[in-house]
C-alpha cells in the first residue's frame, strides 16, 4: 500500500476569503518526505511560519473554512511570495515542498471571455492558459486544477498539453463522472482527477471512476468538500484506492486534522508503506492498470 500526498490549502482566495484573491486555494505539497508522518510534520512546520511571517507583516492571521489562512492580498504574485518566503525559511525547501492552485475558473465564466469578479481583469481561454504558464515557469508550482471553465473543452486539450508533466487537475471539469470523464479522456483533456465520493454518490461509482483514470494514466486526487465534518472516511479511502494526492484542508480545524490523524493511524498499522511516488514519478504520466 502507498500513503497519498496531502494537498494542503494554507492560504485561501476566490469564493473562500474576502480578500483580493481570485485563485481560490493555494496549497502546499511535501512530496520530499519519506513517509507521511514526515509529510504531516513538514505542512504543519510550514503554515507555522507562513503565519508568522503573516504576522511580522501585519496581515490578518485569521483561517478560514479549510483551515487556511485569509489576508488581506491583491494579487496571486502576492500570496504565492509569501509562500515561497515559508517554504523557503523553512529547513525542507522548494526541493522537498511544492506548490499547488484551485484556481475554480468556471466562476469565472463570463459568456465566452473569463472576467475575474475581484481584480476585474479579463481573458480569452488562450490568454488565460498562457497567464498560467508564465505563472507556473516562476514559482515550484507542480498543479493547477480547475484553470479553465468546465465546459472550455478546447482549451483544456491546450492548457494540458502547455503545462505538462505538471498536473491539469480536473475538478467542475469531470464531478466525478464516468460520462464526462469519458469525454475528457477522448479530448486529452486534464491529466489528474479530483475524485469527491459523496459528489458522485456511491463508492461503488468512485471505484469505476478511478479505474477509469489509472488505466489511462491519470494521477487521482481524493478530495474533501468545503462543508466537511469529522468523518475520517475519506482517508481509508485514500488509501485504499492508493490515490496519488490526498485533499483535507489545512492542518488546522477539527473536522481537516481528523483525517490526517486517521491517516497517522493507518500508517502506524501498516508495515513500512510507500510514501507518494517519489517527487520525479509524481508528475510522470505513466499508464497503470490497477484492478480496484
Amino acid at each position: 500500500r502507498r500513503m497519498p500526498v496531502p494537498m494542503m490549502n494554507i492560504l485561501n482566495g476566490g469564493a473562500h476569503a474576502k480578500n483580493g484573491l481570485d485563485v481560490q486555494e493555494f496549497m502546499i505539497l511535501p512530496v520530499g518526505a519519506s513517509s507521511f508522518r514526515e509529510a504531516l510534520q513538514m505542512g504543519c512546520e510550514t503554515t507555522l511560519l507562513l503565519g508568522r511571517i503573516l504576522h511580522s507583516r501585519g496581515l490578518a492571521t485569521g483561517v478560514g473554512d479549510e483551515g487556511g489562512f485569509a489576508p488581506a492580498l491583491s494579487s496571486e504574485k502576492e500570496a504565492l511570495d509569501l509562500l515561497k518566503a515559508a517554504i523557503d525559511e523553512s529547513k525542507y525547501g522548494e526541493d522537498r515542498v511544492k506548490i499547488a492552485l484551485d484556481a475554480a475558473a468556471t466562476e469565472w465564466v463570463d459568456g465566452k471571455v473569463y472576467r475575474l469578479p475581484k481584480s476585474g481583469r479579463v481573458f480569452t481561454s488562450a490568454e488565460l492558459a498562457e497567464y498560467w504558464r508564465q505563472l507556473l515557469a516562476s514559482y515550484p508550482i507542480v498543479s493547477l486544477e480547475d484553470g479553465l471553465g468546465e465546459e472550455d473543452w478546447e482549451g483544456w486539450r491546450r492548457l494540458t498539453a502547455t503545462l505538462s508533466p505538471r498536473l491539469t487537475v480536473g475538478d467542475d471539469l469531470f464531478v466525478t463522472n464516468t460520462q464526462r470523464f469519458a469525454k475528457g479522456l477522448e479530448m486529452g483533456a486534464g491529466n489528474a482527477i479530483l475524485i469527491k465520493p459523496n459528489q458522485i454518490g456511491t463508492v461503488s461509482e468512485t471505484a469505476r471512476v478511478i479505474r477509469m483514470a489509472k488505466t489511462a494514466g491519470y494521477r487521482v486526487i481524493l478530495s474533501h468538500r468545503s462543508g466537511e465534518t469529522e468523518d475520517t472516511s475519506l482517508a481509508d479511502l485514500a488509501v485504499g484506492f492508493e490515490a496519488d494526492f490526498i485533499k483535507a484542508g489545512a492542518p488546522c480545524r477539527s473536522e481537516r486534522v481528523a483525517k490526517y490523524n486517521r491517516l497517522l493511524e493507518i500508517e502506524r498499522q501498516m508495515q513500512r508503506p510507500e510514501y507518494g511516488r517519489g517527487e520525479t514519478e509524481a508528475f510522470s504520466l505513466k499508464s497503470e492498470r490497477i484492478p480496484l
